[in-house]
């Protein structure tokens, strides 16, 4: 396996390099996202089929877009497929205490509970405003609601009926409202700050 992933840098430095492909040393991070984009369904597709065969060859072209943007981040100096690599380790790892560690985690609702606790500790979510950061921006549009309602649900916004929503949508309103009367820019900032992250 891991004269096979070698392999298969190399294939990518070599396409990328004086005498490879003139389409693939052609290519930028942003040209390539289609590319990233239409691999990850098509693995979806794949995936419902149900067809082994189809789900190895389709994971492999989605393998091929990861290391394809490595080798442009290495070849800018910024980072190499193992530095990738080592940083999914270390945050897998981290993020897994009941497996890695000595957390005491036995149902999926408490290892999702302690995943957000953990990632709340991260670099980088202290400057979120929202538990709705984070969530692609290009997504499509079904996926994206679907995204965001099950942000909101961690928190609390989850109801099985529409008009179980209802008490907490007049709630968030009236507090909407009374910050218009009064005109304070600053509190309507705050109020949708607020709901967002709600």
């Amino acid at each position: 396996m891991n004269t096979d992933f070698n392999d298969l840098v190399a294939l990518m430095a070599k396409l990328r390099g004086p005498d490879g492909c003139p389409w693939d040393r052609k290519q930028t991070a942003e040209s390539l996202k289609p590319f990233l984009v239409e691999e990850c369904y098509e693995v979806v597709d794949a995936l419902d089929e149900g067809s082994p065969d189809k789900i190895r060859e389709e994971l492999g072209d989605l393998l091929f877009q990861i290391i394809f943007h490595a080798r442009l981040a290495e070849e800018q100096k910024q980072f190499t497929i193992n530095d990738v690599i080592r940083t999914n380790i270390e945050k897998m790892t981290r993020r897994h205490p009941h497996v890695f560690g000595d957390a005491a985690l036995s149902t999926d609702k408490e290892v999702l509970a302690n995943w957000e606790e953990i990632k709340k500790k991260e670099k980088g979510y202290t400057e979120r405003r929202s538990i709705l950061e984070g969530i692609p921006r290009h997504l499509p549009s079904l996926l994206r609601a679907h995204s965001l309602q099950e942000r909101a649900a961690r928190v609390g916004f989850d109801w099985s009926r529409i008009d179980e929503a209802l008490p907490k949508l007049d709630e968030e309103m009236a507090e909407f409202k009374e910050s218009l009367k009064k005109e304070d820019a600053e509190a309507r900032k705050s109020w949708v700050i607020s709901f967002s992250c709600s």
